[in-house]
């Protein structure tokens, strides 16, 4: 059940390390090149999970609605000021900055979430092992500046990751299939959005777009 956060928090740990070995050797437009590029499997990624959907209509009235409350909520500011306020929190030391700036990042998106609650309710892995490949790449550009602090975040990653998926493992009882499919489906136009965000076509505000995830088995319930 916790295969793919223990491969994530495992990714995390190793890239670290390279980062702290080799990643000050790593030019900076190869590490944006390699960001981008994984733009293109991620994007695959959402796509395949939203042809899960046995009514278009369902991922498509949860997304706009669930965009609405996320942008009238303003969870991404939310999240940005959660950030700041954990880093003033912990101070600027070398280690704590490492730490505290790889768990912000790590944890708080929607991969982060979605990720082990696919995981729990299907076991299916995919957009935990896309997160993981970007983690990595991101640890090592991280650990190389930040030391070995950011090896350290890949606790957070496993504590956080493994609670939504014990969550998601124990609510699969009572959730149907045909939940689970539009979920999936709406997730998928979540991760289009990353993947769209990392090959820099258009920024996406998809933490906004959190809600959805939510609404779809609901609207699965209720109709």
């Amino acid at each position: 059940m916790l295969v793919g956060t223990l491969i994530n928090a495992a990714t995390i740990v190793i890239a670290s390390i390279a980062g702290i070995l080799i990643g000050s050797k790593m030019d900076d437009e190869i590490r944006r090149a390699l960001m981008n590029v994984l733009g293109l499997p991620v994007l695959l990624i959402g796509i395949s999970m939203g042809l899960k959907t046995e009514n278009v209509l369902i991922p498509t009235l949860s997304i706009v609605a669930g965009t609405i409350a996320g942008e009238l909520i303003g969870i991404e500011r939310w999240l940005e000021n959660l950030g700041d306020r954990v880093e003033r929190r912990f101070g600027r030391g070398k280690f704590s900055e490492g730490f505290v700036g790889a768990t912000l990042l790590y944890c708080v998106g929607p991969m982060a979430i979605l990720g082990p609650i696919q995981e729990g309710l299907t076991g299916d892995i995919s957009v935990l092992l896309a997160k993981s490949m970007l983690d990595g790449v991101a640890s090592i550009a991280l650990a190389s500046a930040l030391g070995i602090g950011v090896a350290f975040s890949s606790v957070s990653v496993l504590l956080y990751q493994g609670f939504f998926a014990i969550l998601a493992s124990e609510l699969s009882r009572v959730v149907t299939e045909s939940m689970i499919n539009e979920l999936t489906a709406t997730g998928g136009l979540l991760i289009m959005g990353i993947g769209i965000n990392l090959l820099e076509l258009k920024k996406l505000r998809v933490g906004n777009m959190l809600p959805a995830l939510v609404i779809a088995p609901l609207i699965v319930y209720f109709v």
